[in-house]
């Protein structure tokens, strides 16, 4: 679990009027000593903040402590006593954009030839459909999608024409042999025991997170894959 600090801006409260189309996420914070953040208060540590680590805190519900926004999205807890409450506002851009690259014509089949800046990009831009329902056949990323829909969406962004299911996807792209290469916008693909065949697909964004549709929490969302639930049915990525 990773903090969410890189690649965010951090605006002073005074002159937030001045910044144009962002969204403020919380308040910029820091650690003042080892720091546990928790699934929730009392719950599991997340992670341990190193003393000084800056952490993008929010209100919390509960007392005496502060939400810390996670990398992938969820929140944290941590004691407000641990922490230091800085007048700086981290923010964000309002509108997100899609994806650009120039590939070329679309593929069909065969490697496809992203390049990494093209595929962080579309990792990236995965996390901007999060909470969208989950529709088996649906092709809407905004009203409804499935898993094997989301991923072709998200590669057509940037020009690359894949198959329409999973178990088709998979024949198309690099091999990624081990774990330790995968890197953002590479494809991944989990068998399904219950049809006998590659059944589920989604986004690898890094640090051992991937965005994809799926069923069981019923819209797209994010999860972690060193879960063995997730590890164990993992059968191929792709480039």
């Amino acid at each position: 679990m990773r903090i969410l600090i890189a690649g965010l801006v951090f605006v002073s409260s005074l002159a937030l009027s001045a910044a144009q189309e962002r969204v403020v996420l919380g308040k910029l914070g820091q650690a003042i000593k080892e720091t546990k953040i928790l699934s929730k208060p009392g719950g599991r540590a997340y992670y341990t903040a190193k003393p000084f680590e800056y952490l993008v805190l929010r209100t919390s519900d509960k007392p005496n402590t502060y939400k810390v926004l996670l990398q992938n999205g969820r929140d944290g807890y941590v004691a407000s006593d641990d922490v230091a409450k800085l007048p700086y506002d981290v923010t964000r851009p309002a509108t997100p954009k899609a994806p650009t690259g120039s590939l070329g014509s679309p593929r069909r089949s065969g490697t496809t030839t992203l390049t990494s800046r093209s595929r962080a990009s579309i990792a990236e831009y995965s996390l901007n459909f999060t909470g969208t329902p989950y529709k088996w056949g649906g092709n809407d990323p905004n009203k409804g999608i499935d898993c094997s829909a989301f991923v072709k969406y998200l590669y057509g962004q940037i020009g690359v024409s894949l198959p329409r299911t999973a178990a088709e996807q998979v024949n198309v792209g690099q091999p990624i042999a081990r774990l330790e290469d995968l890197q953002p916008g590479d494809r991944l693909y989990f068998w399904s025991s219950s049809r006998n065949k590659i059944g589920h697909t989604g986004i690898y964004l890094g640090n051992g997170y991937f965005s994809h549709a799926t069923s069981s929490k019923g819209k797209v969302t994010t999860d972690y894959l060193g879960e063995q639930k997730w590890l164990k049915i993992l059968v191929a990525a792709r480039r």
